[in-house]
């Protein structure tokens, strides 16, 4: 197996997921929700499923955003970080063949006093 790592990588991506959720420390936060915006970047060898056009040498993309949806809109976190740390935990319990995962998170709408695009945070977990 090559070293994707090094070469730039196969991955199965998205790119702008938004959801709504109830995260965050603050009582407004859990009362009045926001949008979440995450993308994802899940490495795997995406050679033996190129190469035979086989559905089961990939991972669905279908399953991929309903685990992620099903944690964002499912549980309830006070930190993006753990958030992210448990959408990177799922998707690595549940997909045997992603090696590593990049989750972004960001919160475009955070309480915080200031002007600003967006604040977020960005994890990278690899199989153990």
């Amino acid at each position: 197996m090559r070293d994707r790592r090094r070469d730039g990588g196969d991955r199965v991506f998205f790119r702008g997921i938004v959801l709504f959720a109830r995260h965050g420390v603050k009582a407004e936060e859990e009362r009045l929700g926001q949008r979440f915006e995450i993308d994802l970047d899940c490495h795997l060898d995406l050679a033996p499923a190129g190469s035979t056009d086989d559905v089961t040498l990939t991972i669905d993309y279908g399953e991929v955003y309903t685990l992620v949806r099903d944690i964002v809109e499912g549980e309830r976190f006070y930190l993006i970080e753990a958030l992210a740390e448990r959408i990177a935990g799922g998707l690595l319990a549940r997909f045997a063949r992603i090696d590593d995962v990049r989750v972004e998170i960001r919160k475009p709408a955070a309480p915080v006093a200031g002007v600003f695009d967006t604040v977020g945070v960005e994890i990278i977990r690899r199989r153990q």
